[in-house]
């Protein structure tokens, strides 16, 4: 089973200036794909460029912007004009409170970045990938989108949606030579606790205290491989979880006595 050659790649990678993003940058271009760098901080995006060179081209976009989404992926320059993998890895989580408490526009941030910001990513750029007949759309899912903790609300669900919406995106384009692929991990260190709780440092390490969680590179490394293998093969669902980790237990609320 012959897998393809990463030199024959393009992508592009949303949330590439941190992260699994930037993780899966730095995994494809180490192994010669040409790579589209796409976040909202310049200096990153300038720093990978300068790690990688030609392989990189640096996009400083929000995927939440509509217009500016579409007038990307129609005006991508040569070599990277004919990607084909678009990695759709911007997302957040924001706030840990029960629902009755919640922010709502913490809320409202995380839908329009987990679900507006990825459908405008696909819908701006699957009609190319499906006219050349090749293609394979990534997401970042997370295992929040099957198992419900405390305080994760409306993140949880966002990722359920991506779960659901990469199946059916799926059945949409089966046989047309474009793949569909759902990374969903479970217990990472990257900056994502850091954003959730606002930049408090402090009380993000301790999301991690007395475990070893997953890493960037970890999950970068999955992705390589779902986007590597032979293109008769589609891998649907990649769900992983930290050695450390398992399903949260059922929660029983007991009346006062």
């Amino acid at each position: 089973m012959a897998m393809l050659d990463p030199r024959t790649l393009t992508l592009v990678v949303t949330g590439a200036t941190s992260g699994i993003g930037a993780a899966t940058v730095r995994r494809f271009a180490s192994a010669g794909s040409k790579v589209v760098a796409v976040g909202r901080r310049a200096d990153r995006l300038d720093g990978l460029k300068a790690e990688f060179g030609d392989l990189i081209l640096p996009l400083e976009l929000d995927v939440r912007d509509e217009k500016a989404t579409f007038d990307a992926f129609s005006s991508l320059p040569a070599p990277f004009a004919d990607y084909n993998i678009v990695f759709a890895n911007a997302g957040l989580a924001l706030g840990l409170e029960p629902a009755q408490k919640a922010d709502l526009d913490e809320w409202k941030t995380m839908v329009e970045t987990n679900i507006t910001g990825m459908l405008t990513t696909v819908r701006a750029s699957l009609p190319a990938m499906v006219e050349r007949k090749e293609g394979h759309v990534v997401f970042t899912g997370s295992v929040a989108g099957d198992y419900p903790y405390f305080g994760g609300n409306v993140y949880g669900a966002t990722k359920a949606f991506v779960k659901q919406f990469s199946l059916n995106l799926w059945a949409d384009v089966a046989g047309t030579g474009v793949r569909v692929t759902n990374i969903e991990p479970g217990l990472v260190e990257t900056e994502f606790s850091v954003v959730r709780f606002a930049g408090d440092k402090g009380k993000a390490d301790q999301v991690y205290a007395g475990y070893t969680p997953m890493t960037g590179e970890d999950i970068a490394e999955q992705v390589y491989f779902a986007c590597t293998m032979p293109r008769h093969v589609n891998i649907n669902r990649i769900q992983c979880m930290a050695g450390q980790q398992t399903f949260n237990g059922l929660t029983v609320r007991r009346d006062p006595a």
